[in-house]
């Protein structure tokens, strides 16, 4: 495996190569936490991927919110284009939690929406980290949520090769086991089929189908293909297949679970009928027979979760596996906009603690259910490594626990701090029409925050009626979604986004030079000093970078971060002045998250790839093609266009480099 690369056409500037330097040391020094204070724009995405290259260690990077955890899984890949950069978050495009509500005896049933993608993501990222070293993981804050166990789930793992003796059959079983699917006619991801001597699996983590050949009890040949039109795409030598569920159980481990399930149902039922609780001891005694009987037929049941700590063979209260305990233990971790972050992390274990253990009160599960939880604030911090926290607004806790506190105020390309504006909010929306158009005639781009989602809808709405293309953007619109939309404000299918915190930390959108924040002036949690710096901050990438804020009044909040604004803007005009560096707009690559390939976006909005291997490109058509059906279902035909002509310019570059098509 490639040792961690950077590929960039740039190098280190400004305080970047001294800020790379004390993190490094302080890590080589055993410092197990750091703070990287760096403005936005400073490059602290860049700083980060190069202490990566530098340490060559196995690499976590948490942050708070989905969409900003796909853009920095963009910007690694194009660091490390030649490195395993993946994407963990929650898969969960929908999740109602189990509950029940004792005062109108309701039962609330778990209901949920899986984002099949975003699965096959999650899916991705402990395969690499059970294959390889050069692993960089950009994760959400769910990733110190239960997950099976690394070794019991690398103990699953298939492994076939050309020229190996083993029955069809017995490889079909551990499929099986590994929780596949057979389905001979709905060919799709975490399925298998056989046809005579011919076994075909689509792996959990792939777009691209597994072919098996057999003759007799060898294995002839294996194959890559097309699961659709069953093109082959690529011959293998060998094969390593990873489980279809990250919970995965051994049917000795699960025989045994069973038997301490069906104890601790006994002693519960004993337990409600002394308190004569009958009603309750019913309940929790037909609930758990029937998912006994479930475990013990298919080696499944809804809700298996909940049994977790006896599949797993864990004592009571002791923390549960999850994504961290699949990294090596000398693993690098980076908690981006540790300011929030890090109050996210804490708050996650006493979220849904109530409601369980209503649920257990009232005999709906048993008290082992407590134990399928993410970790608390004291078991995430035994479990990390050396912690770098990166913010450009370091929390209290960050301050007080980092060994060193290492400062990067000089952006690379010069640019300084956006210049800020006050304005009543009498006629606001008049003004900002006019200001958008300003912006928009000159090919830029806005951002606009409100304080609600209904604001932001009807505002989108509007602005939309004035002609101006305009997409709303908060936590209701579909992980993916998100992305898809920043992607296109870059590429100009949006002149406008309007949205809520989703337009804070971190987001790297160097087109947009307008950032209008309305009810600046309403003192709370999304407009507080912090709040403020950070979403003015959104406007510090582009040359004539300008926030404007709507407000009657002056607030301490306000006072304050504008005060701090200028004050890091001076410090930067020093330095250009100093250095003789004149500020320069920054250019970037537009690239998506599902995408495998190298593609660079040009001004007219249109794509190029380079040449990759067919297997690859197979992969980018399909996720496009889907996509591209999503936008026009949603009458959004401006961007399916943009989509399909990219679909037709890579099945061009198809025939030009697949080399089973030369051979035809």
């Amino acid at each position: 495996m490639p040792p961690f690369k950077i590929v960039s056409d740039f190098g280190m500037t400004g305080d970047q190569p001294e800020a790379v330097d004390a993190l490094v040391k302080g890590v080589e020094q055993g410092f197990d936490k750091q703070v990287l204070l760096g403005v936005t724009g400073s490059g602290k995405t860049f700083t980060m991927a190069n202490v990566v290259e530098r340490l060559q260690r196995p690499t976590l990077v948490m942050c708070h919110n989905k969409t900003l955890a796909a853009q920095l899984a963009t910007e690694f890949k194009e660091f490390f284009p030649d490195n395993a950069v993946e994407y963990f978050v929650s898969y969960y495009d929908y999740y109602q939690p189990e509950a029940y509500i004792p005062k109108t005896d309701t039962y609330i049933e778990k209901d949920t929406d899986i984002n099949e993608e975003i699965d096959k993501l999650r899916h991705a990222a402990t395969r690499a980290l059970l294959t390889r070293r050069d692993v960089l993981i950009v994760a959400s804050v769910s990733c110190i949520y239960s997950l099976g166990e690394p070794e019991e789930y690398q103990s699953f793992v298939v492994n076939v090769a050309k020229g190996q003796k083993i029955e069809r059959n017995q490889l079909v079983r551990r499929f099986v086991n590994m929780q596949y699917e057979r389905n001979d006619y709905d060919f799709s991801r975490g399925k298998f089929r056989i046809r005579g001597d011919t076994v075909e699996i689509l792996p959990a983590y792939e777009e691209i189908a597994i072919r098996i050949e057999f003759w007799g009890d060898v294995v002839e040949r294996i194959m890559e293909i097309d699961g659709l039109t069953g093109e082959v795409l690529a011959e293998k030598e060998s094969v390593d297949i990873f489980p279809a569920k990250h919970f995965v159980t051994s049917p000795e481990k699960l025989e045994l679970a069973i038997q301490d399930i069906r104890k601790e149902m006994e002693d519960r039922v004993m337990e409600f009928k002394k308190q004569g609780k009958v009603v309750e001891a019913a309940r929790i005694e037909q609930r758990t027979n029937y998912d006994i009987e479930m475990l013990t037929e298919l080696g499944y049941c809804n809700g298996v979760e909940n049994y977790s700590r006896h599949l797993q063979r864990r004592p009571a209260g002791s923390p549960p596996w999850t994504l961290i305990h699949y990294f090596p233990r000398d693993f690098l971790l980076f908690i981006d906009e540790s300011h929030m972050t890090i109050p996210q992390i804490r708050g996650m274990y006493h979220g849904d603690m109530s409601r369980k253990q209503t649920l257990i009160d009232y005999g709906f599960r048993l008290p082992s259910a407590l134990d399928n939880r993410p970790l608390n604030f004291q078991e995430f911090e035994q479990i990390i490594n050396q912690a770098i926290f990166v913010s450009a607004t370091p929390g209290p806790y960050e301050q007080t626990q980092a060994k060193q506190v290492v400062e990067q105020l000089v952006r690379p390309t010069g640019l300084l701090e956006p210049t800020i504006e006050v304005k009543q909010t009498r006629g606001q929306i008049d003004d900002l029409i006019y200001e958008i158009k300003l912006r928009v005639g000159k090919g830029e781009r806005c951002l606009v925050t409100t304080l609600t989602k209904k604001m932001a809808e009807e505002l989108a709405d509007y602005l939309k009626e004035m002609d101006i293309k305009t997409h709303y953007l908060h936590s209701e619109v579909d992980t993916l979604e998100r992305v898809e939309i920043l992607r296109d404000l870059r590429l100009g299918v949006y002149d406008v986004v309007v949205g809520i915190n989703l337009l804070r930390e971190g987001l790297d959108l160097p087109e947009v030079s307008l950032v209008a924040i309305l009810d600046a002036d309403k003192e709370g949690y999304l407009r507080s000093r912090d709040a403020l710096i950070q979403t003015m901050g959104r406007a510090a990438r582009h040359v004539d970078g300008h926030v404007i804020l709507y407000a009657d009044k002056l607030t301490d909040s306000m006072k304050n971060a504008i005060e701090e604004t200028y004050r890091r803007r001076k410090i930067q005009e020093k330095f250009n002045k100093e250095h003789g560096i004149t500020p320069q707009g920054i250019r970037k690559a537009i690239r998506d998250i599902t995408e495998r390939v190298k593609v660079v976006a040009e001004e007219r909005g249109k794509y190029q790839a380079a040449p990759v291997p067919a297997d690859e490109l197979a992969r980018l058509i399909k996720e496009l093609e889907a996509q591209m059906k999503k936008a026009s279902k949603n009458l959004e035909f401006e961007k399916a266009a943009l989509l399909r002509d990219r679909i037709i310019e890579l099945r061009k570059d198809e025939e030009l480099f697949s080399p089973f098509r030369k051979k035809k």
